[in-house]
């Protein structure tokens, strides 16, 4: 196996904290009661049927939010919420708050050993708004961003990975790319990349793993 020359990251739930880890900062801000938010998406896939019916690619992602967006607008009064909506509504007011400091650690180390860094998403734009994500100074550490927000081409298309490889530069087997869903490792795979599945129940062993597959440590203190 090459040795990764490129890091390609997800963005929701891989470098900013996920909704599903929120749940009670959620409860809390939109004045739920408490532990009433049980669907767990990855972390409980058992807790979550949408969830599931998403990974048999019976929904689409953006449909699973959109349907779980609605739910939370509904449960307070505010029905027609969208995920734009919602995450306005609970996120915290400095955009870095968002950002996993593991993960900004990581990024670091890995432009230090001029490792190129990049983001496939496919939903960036679309669920923060262009005017949080001006805000994130995390930004500059990237040397290629493909959202498909504006792309319109959502993982697992094989395009979606071609385009994300095309902008760094690189062949598809030099590149590592995490995501913290099982359909979207394999269609990485399929597209020839090298891959890390991001498992939300294991934050800091899963931040380990892709040092140790960028040969980073010992340098990368977490």
């Amino acid at each position: 196996m090459t040795a990764p020359r490129a890091l390609l990251l997800d963005f929701g739930g891989v470098i900013s904290v996920s909704s599903f880890e929120r749940h009670r900062e959620t409860e809390s801000l939109l004045g739920l009661v408490a532990n009433s938010l049980t669907w767990e998406g990855p972390i409980a896939p058992e807790t979550d049927p949408l969830w599931q019916s998403m990974q048999r690619d019976e929904i689409t992602e953006r449909e699973y939010w959109a349907i779980r967006a609605s739910e939370l607008g509904e449960a307070i009064g505010e029905p027609g919420w969208d995920m734009k909506t919602l995450l306005q509504r609970v996120r915290p007011a400095d955009p870095e708050a968002v950002i996993r400091p593991e993960i900004r650690s990581l990024i670091e180390a890995a432009r230090d050993r001029a490792i190129l860094v990049g983001i496939l998403s496919n939903e960036l734009e679309l669920f923060y708004g262009r005017e949080f994500l001006d805000r994130m100074r995390v930004f500059e550490q990237f040397d290629a961003i493909v959202d498909a927000s504006s792309t319109r081409i959502l993982k697992p298309d094989p395009r979606a990975y071609a385009l994300a490889v095309s902008a760094l530069r690189v062949s598809p087997g030099e590149v590592l790319f995490v995501d913290d869903q099982f359909r979207n490792i394999a269609g990485a795979v399929k597209a020839g990349l090298q891959t890390q599945h991001f498992d939300l129940r294991d934050i800091p062993g899963n931040i380990a793993a892709i040092a140790a597959r960028l040969q980073l440590t010992p340098r990368l203190t977490l």
